[in-house]
């Protein structure tokens, strides 16, 4: 076990000296052999750190990650630098980020290059030159590198087979999911998962986007063909488009990604109702601690409702500690099939349009994806001008879109305001503005409350009744009403309770719900009970099967009961 604070090794889960959780990984740093032309990881405990195993010289420490660079990638540069075509196709070249190392020496790529860089041409040439570049010398360099890394290989296959066979042991094994994306951290911990449990049935969910490269679903297909005794299934959201929803609330953005809910976590947790009900699940997820600093902050077994996505499911991680050397080291070693987009240069593969990537991937996708990048950007351009951008073109090149905040400029922003005004008459009652007529489906809404009771209201003015779950007490008065100012309202009263002002809270949350829906399904993920159900023109709340613990309108769930509120609130 290690201690990250101490940086120090121990025998113990809590560090003797700081108290602080250990772990099963030991830090390690990538060293370069000169000799042999290849990195080397090793841990900071190793006994011959900074010997290389093949030749015996000494190495020299190079930096924190590594990721091989394929022909494809490296006659990319070469092109990039002006160099002749192959001029490198004897070096061992390694990438992190945009710095490449060729033989050991570093070449940093400015993103202004990448952003100013004339792709047709870049294309042409790749084109051009492709019919003679080989694998030839890439190929012996990645067996030196996996021979000389084969300990490396050893401790991470024991450590992981070791704590999925743990992990696992907790649940049934119909019980067990692998989360595949048809990225390389999907694919090893596919891979892991299966070998470690000696289990080639277990349950594969592919989320798929709509918004996946080409790539990605080729591989999904192909890994789907090699591997015929998994139940693969595919996740996919036949209901939104995502540019009818970009047009509407605007493009996603890094704060703002209503994407993920809508079109990946939402069809993936259909998928899991349909298969587990409400049955709490083990998945099995590529998540990795050093890929981003939100990510560093996990466990690597999550339960905990406020960090789990979908709430039926524990999250596990097999490759949590892996760094991305580790990961190529262990498929080429172990001699894995993955997604061709990597060999083009790609880093990651996520979605090709995502707020996430960064101007080298943008760069590869006016390459590889020149049709539909065009045709992003004169949407992000033609939303930038509606939005009022003075210089939406440099708005989007320069990648200020993806910082966007709020809906300002959108009309649907009024949909996320909770309008309301005090009723005069009755004490604890106010008056919310509605942006459609009221009916059944708002009055389902109040379901998480308690028993929906339209028997026991005054007929006359079409009132509900919401009775107390556990004691059967009125609550809420719901009825529908004339307000100045407002085309549509409803009339709102609490009762019985404590606390009024927290009562009305949650009820103005529904309200928001009912008014800005866009169908995200951010619910449907958060009911442990499957109880919500979410189609194209309707919101649906099973009352049998809700247990009215009212995670769907708690902010510390939901930030103001709706995640629209989030994506189009406006200062």
């Amino acid at each position: 076990m290690w201690c990250c604070k101490c940086n120090i090794e121990t025998n113990e889960n809590a560090c003797p000296v700081c108290g602080e959780e250990t772990v099963t990984d030991i830090p390690a740093g990538i060293y370069w052999c000169k000799q042999c032309k290849i990195p080397i990881v090793q841990m900071i405990n190793q006994a011959d750190k900074g010997i290389c195993p093949i030749c015996g010289e000494m190495t020299k420490y190079l930096t924190t990650d590594l990721r091989p660079v394929f022909p494809e990638e490296r006659l990319l540069l070469e092109i990039l630098l002006d160099k002749k075509p192959n001029e490198f196709v004897k070096s061992s070249v390694w990438a992190v980020n945009s710095r490449y190392y060729i033989d050991g020496k570093s070449i940093s790529i400015p993103s202004s290059l990448f952003q100013s860089a004339d792709t047709d041409t870049i294309a042409r040439k790749l084109k051009e030159y492709d019919s003679a570049n080989t694998y030839e010398y890439f190929n012996e360099n990645m067996k030196t590198f996996i021979e000389a890394n084969r300990n490396r290989v050893n401790y991470l296959k024991d450590e992981s087979f070791d704590f999925v066979r743990k992990t696992a042991s907790r649940f049934d094994e119909e019980s067990l999911v692998i989360s595949f994306s048809g990225g390389k951290d999907s694919t090893v911990t596919a891979d892991l998962v299966t070998k470690a449990l000696s289990n080639p049935s277990i349950v594969h969910i592919f989320g798929n986007t709509t918004l996946e490269f080409p790539f990605t679903v080729a591989y999904a297909e192909r890994y789907r063909e090699n591997h015929p005794q998994a139940i693969f299934l595919f996740a996919k959201n036949d209901e939104q488009v995502f540019m009818d929803v970009c047009k509407d609330i605007g493009p996603p953005a890094r704060m703002m990604r209503w994407c993920c809910s809508m079109f990946k976590t939402g069809p993936i947790t259909r998928v899991l109702n349909s298969l587990y009900r409400n049955q709490q699940i083990l998945t099995f997820y590529g998540i990795r601690k050093f890929e981003s600093v939100s990510r560093s902050k996990y466990n690597r077994v999550e339960d905990d409702a406020e960090s789990v996505k979908i709430q039926q499911q524990t999250v596990a991680s097999p490759i949590f500690f892996w760094k991305d050397i580790d990961i190529w080291l262990y498929m080429l070693a172990e001699n894995v099939d993955f997604n061709e987009a990597y060999r083009l240069g790609y880093d990651r593969v996520g979605c090709w349009c995502c707020p996430n990537n960064n101007q080298r991937v943008q760069f590869l996708s006016r390459i590889y994806m020149p049709v539909q990048s065009k045709k992003w950007r004169d949407f992000l351009i033609g939303f930038a001008k509606k939005i009022g951008k003075e210089d939406a073109e440099i708005y989007v090149d320069t990648g200020k879109w993806k910082a966007r905040q709020g809906g300002n400029g959108l009309a649907a922003a009024g949909d996320v305001k909770i309008k309301f005004t005090n009723c005069t008459t009755e004490d604890h009652a106010k008056i919310y503005r509605l942006v459609r007529p009221f009916d059944d489906q708002l009055i389902g809404m109040f379901t998480p409350f308690g028993r929906v009771a339209p028997e026991l209201g005054k007929k006359l003015l079409h009132e509900v009744l919401v009775l107390d779950a556990r004691t059967s007490v009125p609550i809420l008065s719901i009825q529908p009403f004339s307000q100045d100012g407002y085309e549509y309202a409803v009339k709102v009263r609490t009762m019985n309770v404590q606390d009024h002002d927290d009562l009305q809270r949650m009820v103005g949350y529904q309200i928001r719900k009912f008014n800005a829906c866009r169908k995200c399904l951010k619910c449907e993920s958060i009911c442990r009970a499957g109880a919500i159900s979410i189609s194209s023109d309707n919101y649906y709340i099973d009352s049998d099967k809700c247990v009215h613990c009212k995670m769907c309108m708690t902010a510390k769930y939901i930030d103001g009961g709706c995640t629209m509120d989030k994506y189009l609130r406006t200062k």
